[in-house]
């Protein structure tokens, strides 16, 4: 018993040295690995430039937009676009930097309607709000490194007069960092394509009316105001077929669904408005959802991914009524010269429920292999009361004396003056055009 047990305190001593020999030798194996690590991350963090978000009224200037990074890093460092959320921030005011982007009266492609300036607008507070993220910034727009990158390539927007709105905002944005032959060209009359072209550069920036994505009655490009909305839930080639060379497509249709019913031409060869026909009056989400289950298959069946970059622009507010932002009763964002920034009220001008039905359709798509980005703009434009075009725009008419009585009455409250809140829209759609490898994360 006695020789067991003094056995027994020998193996237990010498599995007590083993021990510590064992935690010496992974003590050595932990620093050497931790300082080998170390001298890694100083290279990379030497050749990585981190860019804290802005808290104050000026930006950065220092570094122009690059868009190839030709730096070699052990580690790839993430994208902005992947490593920040550009999306959640706040309006700015920035009246030293460099807001606005351009000059109406130096912008000679400006559509009319949309030049509030030149229609009368006194105030130009609006054209020099920037939109901050929380956590990051995003490159200041650098016009002659787009155009470089843009050489060759056709960049479309496709939908409703808010996407043209934000087409009208990307040319007057480029058209002067592009030398030689420019020159836009009008939808014909049988066409809904309007076209500005670059000759020297190649480069075509196009927008094509087709204000539901699938045929409606709104598909004329002059006579579209009709009060009720009619679609062929099920016919998108007519429109689609002018889509298919783009290099980027950049989608919107939010506009249009805002009435509460749709309807449904279900007579396959008749003609909108025509007699005879079988119709179907739906709910407009409903109706919304049919149609992008449409667009999406037609996306799936056409579009290469590795050739085509696809973007969908999210909804935009409308601010309508004041009663909305606690304003008063009868008023809309007629006189409005600051934005909302009181966050209870930043939920106002869309329609959730279409905005998830939007959501759910890409992200069907993307369980598909094809993504299609969201451009999420919905809350920075509900902030912007502000920056409507109100009276102060081109009219397909003129205004009776009852009406300029009363302005809040005929007031444009749903698209945006140029210069403005659309060129936020495009600085971010360009970040995620062309990505850059510079964290600017905070």
């Amino acid at each position: 018993m006695g020789k067991h047990y003094s056995m027994g305190l020998w193996d237990m001593k010498i599995m007590y040295y083993c021990c510590l020999f064992m935690f010496f030798l992974g003590g050595l194996a932990t620093l050497r690995f931790y300082r080998n690590n170390n001298q890694e991350l100083v290279v990379i963090s030497s050749k990585v430039k981190v860019t804290p978000a802005t808290t104050t009224t000026n930006i950065n200037t220092s570094r122009p937009l690059v868009f190839d990074d030709q730096r070699t890093l052990k580690i790839a460092p993430p994208s902005l676009t992947d490593s920040c959320d550009l999306f959640s921030g706040s309006w700015v005011y920035d009246n030293k930097s460099h807001y606005p982007l351009y000059k109406e009266n130096e912008c000679p492609y400006l559509n009319g309607d949309l030049a509030c300036q030149i229609h009368g607008r006194k105030d130009s507070k609006y054209q020099q709000w920037r939109w901050q993220p929380h956590d990051c910034d995003f490159p200041r727009f650098d016009g002659k490194a787009v155009v470089q990158r843009l050489k060759g390539k056709r960049l479309l927007f496709v939908g409703d007069s808010i996407n043209r709105n934000q087409w009208d905002s990307m040319i007057c944005m480029l058209q002067s960092s592009i030398p030689g032959k420019k020159e836009l060209n009008a939808a014909s009359l049988n066409s809904t394509l309007y076209s500005f072209k670059a000759t020297d550069y190649n480069i075509s920036i196009d927008f094509y009316w087709a204000p539901m994505l699938v045929e409606s009655n709104g598909d004329d490009r002059s006579n579209h105001r009709a009060h009720l909305r009619v679609i062929r839930s099920k016919a998108i080639e007519k429109h689609a077929r002018h889509w298919v060379d783009a290099d980027v497509i950049i989608f919107n249709s939010c506009l249009w669904w805002r009435l509460p019913t749709v309807t449904l031409l279900k007579s396959a060869g008749s003609l909108m408005g025509g007699p005879n026909q079988v119709v179907e009056v739906v709910d407009s989400p409903r109706a919304y959802k049919m149609a992008l289950k449409t667009w999406s298959k037609w996306v799936i069946t056409n579009i290469n991914p590795s050739k085509t970059k696809l973007f969908y622009m999210g909804h935009t507010a409308a601010h309508a009524w004041a009663t909305d932002w606690g304003g008063k009763k009868h008023e809309t964002c007629y006189g409005e010269t600051e934005p909302l920034t009181d966050y209870r009220f930043w939920k106002l001008g869309t329609d959730p429920q279409i905005l998830r039905i939007l959501e759910s359709s890409l992200s069907n798509l993307k369980a598909k292999g094809v993504n299609v980005k969201m451009i999420n703009i919905t809350q920075l434009t509900q902030a912007r009361r502000d920056a409507h075009p109100t009276i102060y725009r081109k009219l397909w008419r003129p205004f009776t004396e009852d009406q300029k009585k009363k302005p809040h009455s005929i007031s444009d409250c749903a698209h945006w003056c140029l210069p403005g809140v659309p060129d936020i829209w495009n600085e971010l759609l360009l970040a995620y055009i062309f990505p850059t490898t510079a964290i600017a994360r905070q």
